[in-house]
């Protein structure tokens, strides 16, 4: 095909237009943030009365909480392994426990000639 849309590859706001098509740019404040990995973060916030900056903000590289004082960044969340239906039973039974409901199922099955 040879021809094509003279607007072909460019988008919506694009162009030499600049801020006077779009307006003046809002004023924004860099706030630095650091990761327990050594990471720094450096997003740019408006600069708005009335709205505070965060306290933390997560790593784009380690997923991290990242806080604002260099010397002690936020400590990594603890994540716990998974657990199976067995260890939560387990949690709330004793062996002695198991080993009496066992033999309580074991008899109302031998009283029904079920198991010998």
């Amino acid at each position: 095909m040879a021809g094509g849309s003279a607007i072909r590859g460019s988008r919506v706001g694009a162009g030499p237009m600049g801020e006077a098509e779009r307006g003046e740019a809002a004023p924004r404040v860099n706030v630095t943030y650091y990761c327990a990995n050594g990471h720094t973060v450096r997003p740019s916030f408006a600069e708005e009365s009335g709205e505070d900056v965060p306290e933390q903000w997560d790593c784009p590289r380690c997923g991290f909480p990242a806080g604002r004082d260099a010397e002690n960044p936020p400590a990594p969340p603890k994540v716990e392994p998974y657990k199976t239906h067995l260890a939560y039973v387990k949690e709330r039974r004793s062996d002695a426990d198991g080993a009496a409901i066992l033999d309580e199922a074991l008899a109302k099955l031998r009283q029904r000639r079920i198991i010998v």
